[in-house]
């Protein structure tokens, strides 16, 4: 005979037909409070979004082909498919956009920053080299 030890608790909570199996301390996981404005972060572009360009030929396609069977209200569904998606991809362009000039300005900013250590070492260096050559006269 098989048992199974892992499975216990989960089992009684069935057979009483209390569908909540996990734990209250599980549940806090999941719940979200929503009417703070601040912790919503809209979903970046899904697992269907990454090619949103073929989506966007797809679906033109399929309208012009309802278009020529002569279904206004599906070509009419299909281009707003495809105007869905051309939003989709302006938005990942926004997005790498912005990230390529955040990248941009902070690698000039480090530079900058690395400058300024530059300069700093070498004036102090200076000052050094000055301080010991007037202790050795």
């Amino acid at each position: 005979m098989v048992t199974f030890r892992n499975n216990t608790g989960r089992r009684n909570n069935f057979r009483r037909n209390d569908r909540n199996f996990k734990s209250n301390g599980d549940r806090g996981k999941f719940n979200s409070n929503f009417s703070n404005g601040d912790n919503f972060h809209r979903k970046l572009p899904g697992r269907n979004n990454h090619n949103a360009p073929k989506l966007i030929e797809k679906y033109n396609n399929l309208a012009r082909e309802a278009l020529s069977s002569g279904d206004k209200i599906l070509s009419e569904n299909y281009f707003q498919h495809a105007d869905h998606f051309t939003r989709i991809l302006d938005d990942q362009e926004k997005l790498k956009k912005l990230k390529n000039s955040n990248n941009i300005a902070s690698n000039v900013e480090k530079s900058n920053v690395d400058e300024k250590k530059n300069e700093e070492s070498s004036n102090t260096d200076l000052d050094n080299s000055k301080k010991t050559s007037s202790e050795v006269v």
